[in-house]
């Protein structure tokens, strides 16, 4: 009978906390990077602006999130303060409104919709209604990468082709590229 008592004893011990998402292995959250003072959202609802899917804390909470305004598209600019590698990406949404086709572009600044078709996407996702609810980040075409100095977001559709999309997260990860900050040397002069 002792032998019964054991494994319900093993059973009842709280298991032990695992965050909410993981992050890859060998890659950290980009979030402290992001230079906050030129992150840009074109098309999005004043009331629903993009730090709520952006910003360490805001994220977290399911009742915050980004949403479109005049229909379902949102243009998404985000500045790195320093030269990053792109390894991933998790995007949370509700099951009908969250993102469903979403083009990223490796440094193309000043993009706009009426634009956005003449670039080729870095990387192009396909997201299931699944995909959104699982809040696993999805591994990127890593080769395009490689050098962020920003990064563009296209949400071009959501899950159930209404007017509004909804994205309660957006996390990057992937590492810094140490890189030399031409203001820091200093200039040697010849004597």
């Amino acid at each position: 009978m002792a032998a019964n008592n054991a494994p319900a004893a093993a059973a009842a011990a709280p298991a032990p906390a695992v965050p909410a998402t993981p992050v890859p292995r060998g890659q950290v959250d980009l979030v402290d990077f992001i230079d906050w003072s030129s992150v840009e959202c074109l098309n999005q609802d004043p009331s629903h602006s993009i730090v709520n899917a952006l910003k360490q804390g805001y994220r977290d909470d399911d009742g915050l999130y980004v949403a479109s305004d005049s229909d379902e598209q949102l243009l998404i600019h985000i500045p790195f303060m320093q030269v990053v590698k792109l390894h991933s990406a998790l995007f949370k949404g509700p099951e009908e409104d969250g993102p469903k086709t979403i083009k990223l572009f490796s440094n193309k600044e000043h993009m706009g919709f009426s634009n956005v078709n003449d670039y080729p996407p870095s990387d192009s996702l396909d997201l299931s209604s699944n995909h959104l609810a699982e809040s696993k980040p999805v591994q990127l075409k890593y080769v395009k990468f490689q050098n962020v100095r920003s990064l563009t977001i296209f949400i071009e559709d959501n899950q159930s082709g209404s007017d509004v999309s909804k994205i309660q997260k957006i996390a990057l990860y992937g590492t810094t590229v140490d890189t030399t900050n031409m203001k820091d040397l200093k200039k040697i002069e010849e004597h």
